[in-house]
């Protein structure tokens, strides 16, 4: 019966002092490249999606009438691809014909770097994106009239005391002040429960490779 790979890697790993044959290199690599070419796929196509939401999306608006949404949601996740595809480039130079072991631990630098710099961006994201619905509606005519300005009326009507802060009331103020804050703490958290639904399986069959590895390199 042919060996399993592990057993190969395991053989590979113990004569410390020998050359690794060119089959076990082969067998290293190709699990490496699999599990990276993977995750590059899932990360172009994850880009494509965005774009392309996006860009429906700022077309939409302009025909249902909230075009400041639509900007603003369009520009703010042009960045976030413009700055995703620029990692993504970094990640195109890692040195394939390194060592499986040195590859897998770029890889894992990579992505360590890339979680970090989306994760820091998504403190600015979601309440960009939170601020771009609020704006988009409040600005939206309807009938000649902002409906931000339609819905303070009604409020005037039922509240004629209520307190208003350039023409807005100041409980509405107080409320999406505070959900900015919530989203600002939470944007990090948010990002990685993200990341973990579209990506997780992915980096769980990493880390289990890096361990494998690790454990075999130092027996």
């Amino acid at each position: 019966m042919e060996k399993s790979i592990e057993s190969i890697w395991k053989e590979g790993f113990l004569k410390k002092d020998a050359l690794v044959a060119p089959k076990i290199m082969d067998l290293y690599n190709r699990k490496s490249i699999h599990i990276i070419d993977k995750f590059k796929r899932m990360f172009k196509i994850n880009l494509i999606a965005i774009v392309v939401f996006s860009s429906v999306f700022l077309i939409v608006s302009f025909f249902i009438g909230i075009p400041l949404m639509g900007i603003i949601f369009f520009v703010t996740l042009s960045i976030l691809v413009a700055v995703n595809k620029r990692l993504l480039n970094e990640l195109e130079k890692i040195d394939k014909g390194a060592s499986s072991y040195q590859y897998l631990k770029a890889f894992n630098e990579w992505i360590k770097e890339q979680i970090n710099i989306n994760e820091r961006g998504s403190r600015f994201l979601y309440p960009i994106i939170f601020m771009s619905f609020i704006i988009g509606f409040w600005f939206k005519d309807v009938r000649g009239e902002l409906l931000g300005e339609r819905l303070v009326d009604k409020l005037l009507n039922s509240y004629p005391e209520m307190y208003l802060v350039q023409g807005v009331p100041l409980i509405g103020i107080i409320a999406v002040l505070v959900i900015v804050i919530i989203l600002t703490l939470l944007g990090g958290i948010i990002y990685r429960w993200d990341l973990n639904i579209v990506y997780g399986r992915v980096f769980k069959k990493l880390d289990e490779l890096m361990a494998d590895m690790e454990e075999l390199k130092n027996n």
